[in-house]
């Protein structure tokens, strides 16, 4: 693997008063071209770079760009006359960026200055959040950041304007492991006007429609189990699915995955469109308020409920098709059909009470474990670069993984009542006497039945997830690091 990788004290080249060539720089680069160089062929490419800078938390597109800025000959690689003058001439757009942030001159960013920079562009961010950017890049312990610590920092990130660099900061990924109860991602003015907000949607909307799809039979078996208890399915996992292609074939994997996937689109546009309004309204007349952690838990909680509310017919649509037997429905119309005729509009809405209840401890350990694994990190890793996308999936999975834990009893309760099909006028068992009878005859672990093929879908469904999402933003504009798409 060559050197282990380590970080040098950068020469000066923006501002050198001395007419020749700065051997101390010239010799710091030469030992760090040598690392990077693990070939020994006198030349580094985009392979090189990424085994270097592994510890950077860099996306091949970053690595390419940087290719791309130095490669004056056009041959796909640097070298070593290439590779200095890289970083000679991003240091200079550094320092330029770093005279904007510090504001009062004194050679040192502070949060208040990181927080008014982000604003001026459009990024409303609060202090706490501002600490927590400074907290990243600040090796020597001291709350401010001078300009070494800013430059080895952004060094290796090919970004050359402050808005690059607020984007880098509060890059964040959407991630779909079956259930939509998380809070909604934060986006800065700037953003919806210009449209990446749709279009982030839109790649997170394709990502779930895949990551649902390729998780469809373990969501299957999660529901059979949640509604039938211990009656079927005793067996393991690769038991439970040759019982369900025995009765209706492979295909019958899928059943209830169009609708799954059907209702991605409006939950999503229905809570963000949400969230952004109960924002306002929280805020009041101080329109540029940046909300804390728990004001937008509550937002986010309430738009969720809002979405849950409009979507909810679809919820248990997709619980009865997914549950159907071989030719018990034609398609989504016929099955709806026969609810409607043979329990009444009121059956759209069975489980709907413990969904909400649900919504609370999802939304609230989600956000509360996300934000401490992110913030761990940052405290255990300062100075090193931005976390990166895989360490945040990571951080989403553990969290959503939590908060799917903590309301998993609930989703159970809500799934059993939707699977009731009841004719009209007959008595509807309450949600407390289904809990009652759960415990009762399957003990505190009927709550939890059908766990197991949900936690073991959450590893796939965050892959397949990162995937379609980072190819989906950079046909659409918007790469990884969340700005727009530039040729040439």
């Amino acid at each position: 693997m060559g050197t282990p990788w380590t970080w040098f004290p950068w020469a000066h080249c923006q501002e050198s008063e001395s007419p020749g060539p700065d051997l101390e720089r010239e010799k710091r680069w030469a030992e760090l071209f040598d690392q990077l160089d693990l070939n020994k062929d006198g030349r580094i490419d985009i392979l090189e770079l990424r085994a270097g800078l592994a510890g950077q938390g860099l996306s091949r597109g970053s690595l390419e760009k940087i290719v791309e800025a130095g490669d004056t000959n056009q041959d796909g690689v640097l070298d070593f006359e290439e590779f200095t003058q890289y970083l000679c001439t991003h240091e200079k757009q550094l320092k330029l960026m770093f005279r904007s942030l510090d504001r009062n001159n004194d050679g040192q960013i502070d949060a208040g200055e990181i927080q008014h920079s982000l604003r001026s562009i459009g990024v409303d961010i609060s202090l706490e959040d501002a600490t927590r950017i400074l907290l990243s890049m600040d090796k020597d312990g001291t709350m401010t950041i001078d300009w070494n610590e800013w430059r080895d920092y952004f060094l290796f990130n090919p970004l050359t304007n402050m808005e690059e660099v607020a984007r880098y900061w509060k890059r964040s990924i959407m991630l779909d492991i079956g259930e939509q109860l998380t809070v909604p991602d934060e986006f800065s003015e700037e953003e919806k006007k210009s449209g990446y907000v749709w279009r982030q949607l839109m790649a997170g909307a394709m990502a779930g429609s895949v990551s649902r799809t390729g998780t469809a039979p373990l969501d299957r078996l999660k529901v059979f189990r949640q509604v039938h208890g211990s009656s079927a399915f005793k067996g393991n996992v690769l038991s439970s699915f040759q019982h369900m292609v025995k009765e209706g074939g492979l295909q019958s994997l899928w059943r209830g995955n169009g609708i799954n996937v059907l209702k991605i689109a409006p939950e999503t546009a229905i809570k963000f469109t949400a969230y952004e309004k109960i924002k306002n309204v929280m805020r009041g007349s101080n329109e540029t308020r940046n909300l804390r952690v728990h004001e937008r838990f509550v937002a986010g909680s309430l738009a969720g409920a809002m979405a849950q509310t409009a979507i909810y017919p679809m919820e248990v649509l997709k619980t009865r098709l997914t549950l159907r037997k071989t030719g018990q429905y034609s398609g989504i119309s016929d099955c709806a059909k026969q609810i409607l005729q043979r329990e009444g509009v009121t059956a759209f809405y069975k489980g709907y009470i413990p969904n909400l209840l649900g919504i609370i401890p999802y939304a609230g350990i989600d956000l509360a474990v996300y934000e401490t694994l992110k913030f761990a990190w940052l405290n255990r890793n300062r100075g090193l670069a931005d976390p990166g996308i895989m360490v945040l999936v990571g951080c989403g999975a553990v969290s959503s993984t939590c908060g799917q834990l903590a309301s998993y009893p609930l989703a159970l309760i809500r799934t059993r009542m939707q699977a009731q099909a009841l004719e009209k006028g007959a008595p509807k068992p309450s949600m407390l006497a289904l809990l009652h009878n759960i415990v009762t005859q399957e003990g505190v672990a009927g709550l939890y039945r059908g766990i197991s093929p949900n936690l073991l879908k959450v590893i796939p469904a965050v892959s397949l997830s990162y995937v379609v999402y980072e190819y989906t933003r950079i046909v659409l504009g918007v790469d990884i690091e969340g700005r727009r798409g530039r040729k040439g």
